[in-house]
């Protein structure tokens, strides 16, 4: 099945603890079914020094379930995601508006 959600998007956070908070997705992880998105869901990681890096407690965006997840369409709300065939080519397009994203 094609992906709904991808790399770069603007999703809005539907569910959690940052419910209502909008961000970029960064990095998608389709066999676990989670995203991870910038600036949510940020959990404190201890990171040992290194000769390279500083260490100490490290702000990280740990991934989040792509269900609390909805793409947000041009007027900036959480629309849902569909595919239609254009010029014989597979499209996304926001539900809300019908947009090709």
């Amino acid at each position: 099945m094609a992906a709904k959600l991808k790399k770069g998007d603007k999703v809005v956070v539907l569910a959690g603890k940052d419910k209502g908070r909008q961000g970029e997705i960064t990095a998608v992880f389709p066999k676990e079914n989670k995203a991870v998105v910038d600036g949510i869901n940020i959990a404190i990681r201890h990171q040992r020094q290194s000769q390279n890096s500083q260490g100490g407690r490290i702000p990280k965006a740990m991934p989040i379930d792509l269900s609390n997840l909805a793409l947000m369409d041009k007027n900036g709300k959480a629309t849902r995601v569909g595919f239609r065939e254009e010029d014989g080519k597979k499209v996304r397009f926001a539900k809300t508006t019908g947009d090709v994203i």
